[in-house]
């Protein structure tokens, strides 16, 4: 089994607490044959983890969740240091095909 967890740290327990809610409902929900995640959460700190049987199952796992992390923050204002990218960060993603500006073009 394969595995990977990242982290994201937010300003307030109450934004990780928001961000996890929004999440929690897709856990089983997105989980296929090849992959599973879980999420966990402590004061300001939100853990997704993702396991899969093999690493191209992996790394689709977590562009999923990512982008719903994503999304998630971006709804509920929740950016924070450890954001993927949502409202309060410093807007600097590198990720390919990302909509940095808001203008929806990627890039």
């Amino acid at each position: 089994m394969n595995e990977a967890v990242f982290s994201a740290v937010y300003d307030t327990p109450e934004r990780a607490r928001r961000v996890e809610r929004a999440l929690r409902p897709e856990v089983g929900d997105i989980d296929g044959d090849r992959t599973t995640v879980g999420l966990a959460r402590e004061g300001d700190t939100l853990e997704v983890t993702v396991r899969a049987t093999d690493l191209t199952a992996l790394r689709a796992g977590l562009n999923t969740w990512l982008g719903l992390v994503d999304v998630a923050e971006r709804a509920g204002g929740a950016g924070g240091s450890g954001s993927t990218g949502g409202e309060g960060d410093s807007g600097d993603d590198s990720r390919p095909g990302v909509d940095r500006d808001g203008d929806g073009a990627a890039g």
